[in-house]
């Protein structure tokens, strides 16, 4: 597919609260809204016995990648990362660019929002990339980033922020998982790192000699809709991928748009990756044809044929 992801699902129990911070606090765009059940979806999805009450997508402004597709379930969901450990396995972070992180912090505490700390974490990657970021809790159990990369070039908007940058994955195996990506996705590995030492313990708040591998893929030149794949050594997570599927509040799943799905199909198989076909003739999203796969690790991915 060798493209950044265009956008990443989000199941959430009050869609309203969630557009106040995406939109309200954050300065992203509400491109496209839906009230009501959508069968559609939920056929593509393989959800009989739920409904949906709204939908909408969210981006930063003018950006085709790094998006969010919010979807508010009719009746209590289950919670990808209800009473996550650190370190469990799952989708973890959405990690979001920002120009300047004390700036950012001081705007967000004016609105209310609390962070986990009272200040961020500064450090220098064994790469060289000198970085700032602090964490805080979103809606649904998600944990969000908000993340400067000192001497960046990136675009950020007059806002401040910008779209989702990494989604971050929490995996077991990480070579088995770079493969992957590598050679199925078809995404450019731009950093590779062993992070570890007190200062990295505490911020990310790990076990004394616990370190961290850290791999960031992405399309070369695209800022936004990337993967991190990050290890915690020493550690032994509880697998919550399961839980993250269509239907569960937080993160489920990252989306594609490829222009040939049948090319794409190929490209699967030929690399023995199991695959389910669908279509989708939704509300908000309609594709005629639509593939379902997994990473290793669990990782549910979807690529719909552009319209």
């Amino acid at each position: 597919m060798a493209s950044a992801w265009h956008w990443v699902s989000i199941g959430t129990a009050d869609i309203g609260a969630a557009l106040d911070f995406w939109v309200g606090r954050l300065g992203f765009e509400c491109v496209a809204r839906a009230e009501g059940d959508d069968p559609g979806l939920r056929e593509h999805w393989g959800l009989a016995d739920r409904q949906i009450a709204r939908q909408a997508m969210v981006r930063s402004a003018g950006a085709e990648n790094g998006g969010m597709h919010l979807v508010e379930w009719d009746a209590a969901a289950d919670s990808v990362r209800a009473e996550a450990q650190v370190f469990d396995l799952c989708p973890k972070n959405l990690d979001i660019y920002v120009d300047d992180l004390p700036a950012r912090m001081a705007q967000l505490v004016d609105q209310g929002v609390v962070f986990r700390n009272e200040h961020y974490s500064e450090a220098v990657s064994p790469d060289g990339v000198h970085f700032r970021e602090i964490h805080l809790a979103g809606h649904d159990d998600i944990n969000i980033v908000l993340l400067q990369v000192i001497g960046s070039d990136t675009p950020i908007p007059d806002s401040g922020f910008y779209g989702v940058g990494p989604l971050v994955c929490i995996v077991r195996d990480p070579a088995e998982e770079k493969r992957f990506i590598d050679t199925v996705l078809g995404l450019s590995l731009s950093h590779n790192n062993i992070l570890e030492g007190p200062e990295i313990e505490k911020m990310i708040g790990l076990p004394t000699g616990c370190a961290l591998e850290v791999s960031i893929w992405a399309e070369p030149g695209q800022a936004l809709g990337e993967l991190e794949l990050v290890t915690y050594q020493g550690t032994d997570g509880a697998d919550l991928y399961p839980r993250a599927r269509p239907g569960a509040r937080g993160v489920t799943h990252l989306n594609w748009q490829v222009d040939d799905i049948e090319a794409l199909a190929a490209h699967l198989s030929a690399h023995g990756v199991g695959h389910s076909a669908s279509a989708i003739n939704g509300s908000l999203i309609q594709s005629r044809a639509s593939l379902i796969f997994h990473s290793p690790a669990g990782l549910r991915l979807e690529a719909h044929l552009r319209q």
